[in-house]
């Protein structure tokens, strides 16, 4: 499945890629309450699902964040292109339960809300 959100913000990548660190994840996105530990582009972080592994992989345009320990291998993909910024989230199934995809659109949401802010406070 997919969810997706869009910014109507200009951004470049490299503004993106500086923004979207491991460090800032609690600070972008309510979902994400903690980040536990940290090496380089690879950590770990508490959310609304538990406690995952996470790893930062910079991109074409942008940024993608993967749980590699998830069941269902939710990533998510945050990319600048002309005047808009897209918050791509999937996971590996094409459906699941009311309760687990409302919460990945509170996820997508809290990104949505937290860049806009972020990007806001950015020169």
């Amino acid at each position: 499945m997919e969810f997706y959100r869009q910014l109507e913000r200009c951004s470049d990548e490299a503004q993106l890629q500086a923004l979207l660190s491991l460090g800032r994840l609690p600070q972008l996105c309510d979902s994400i309450d903690e980040l536990l530990e940290q090496q380089g582009d690879q950590g770990r972080i508490y959310c609304l699902w538990g406690s995952f592994q996470v790893n930062r992989e910079p991109i074409k345009n942008g940024v993608r964040f993967t749980l590699p320990g998830c069941p269902n291998a939710l990533a998510w993909t945050i990319t600048a292109e002309a005047q808009n910024v897209t918050i791509h989230c999937t996971i590996n199934r094409p459906d699941h339960d009311a309760d687990f995809l409302a919460s990945i659109e509170q996820f997508v949401d809290d990104w949505q809300t937290g860049l806009a802010g972020a990007l806001q406070a950015t020169p």
